[in-house]
């Protein structure tokens, strides 16, 4: 095997190792949580972007107006979210996170990351700054290739 294949050898390995790991403590948390992945869906996308109109909820699902008020029903019933109206237009309905729904989230975050924490731990001492430097190095040229793919995207969609 040459350097080439070495190295896409060794991207491939990572990237499975990572995303296994990373999913399988997030997938325990989502099948003890009880939640449809619409439902997680939803709380996931409040939790990182903030409160927004059910509508959004929807669109950001790919599910329809009604579908996605009646699981925010469910999620309020749950006291994972809030349900207000919004102070500039009283049709809207705005969705926040509970307390509860926040917490929720949050723990399934942190179980994702768990064996992430646990990785840090088991690192050697001495190699920590050789790490650091090769992973800052390969995530700067992954958002360069990350603009590039955003741009493409984007023209393709106008074109």
């Amino acid at each position: 095997m040459d350097q080439k294949d070495d190295l896409h050898q060794a991207l491939l390995d990572w990237v499975h190792i990572s995303m296994r790991r990373t999913m399988h403590e997030f997938t325990r948390w989502m099948n003890r949580s009880r939640l449809s992945n619409s439902q997680l869906g939803a709380l996931m996308r409040l939790y990182y972007h903030g409160d927004c109109p059910i509508s959004n909820i929807g669109d950001n699902l790919g599910i329809t107006a009604a579908a996605a008020s009646q699981m925010v029903d469910r999620l309020v019933q749950n006291g994972l979210l809030q349900r207000d109206e919004d102070p500039d237009d009283r049709r809207v309905k705005r969705v926040t996170l509970t307390t509860k729904g926040n917490a929720l989230v949050q723990e399934g975050v942190e179980a994702r990351l768990k064996w992430l924490r646990d990785l840090e731990t088991a690192l050697p001492k001495g190699k920590r700054r050789e790490i650091i430097a090769s992973l800052s190095s390969l995530t700067a040229i992954a958002e360069e290739l990350e603009e590039t793919y955003t741009e493409t995207e984007k023209g393709s969609l106008e074109g």
